[in-house]
């Protein structure tokens, strides 16, 4: 068992929305991403989506609203409810998420990640 230092591991990876993994417990899995421009529109059917915002402003878009999430803020997506993440700067967060999730959702694309690596 050691402290994990968030901020020293996101120095260890560049790339854009390809989370890490840096911990798991209970059958959740903890991931680190940078963000930055839009992703898809995808739908999670299973599983619920926790993004909490460490660096930076993301805004969630929904068929019918967009929610502006601010350092320091998390936001829950229910499991069916369709989204797209968007960051216009580049954004740190950290996502919980089942051990099981599909990063894209029901989309495969080429952001689609099979297996998070750990880090």
């Amino acid at each position: 068992m050691n402290a994990i230092n968030i901020s020293e591991k996101f120095k260890l990876f560049n790339e854009l929305w390809t989370p890490k993994k840096i911990g798991e417990l209970n059958g959740q899995q903890l991931l680190l991403a940078k963000l930055k421009g839009e992703f898809i529109w995808h739908t999670h059917e299973n599983e619920d989506e926790l993004f909490f915002i460490l660096k930076g402003t993301l805004e969630i878009e929904f068929r019918d609203k967009i929610v502006e999430l601010r350092e320091g803020e998390l936001l829950i997506i229910p499991k069916g409810v369709e989204h797209k993440p968007i960051a216009k700067e580049e954004v740190h967060v950290l996502l919980f998420e089942p051990l099981a999730i599909k990063h894209t959702g029901n989309v495969i694309s080429n952001l689609t990640v099979e297996t998070f690596e750990s880090i």
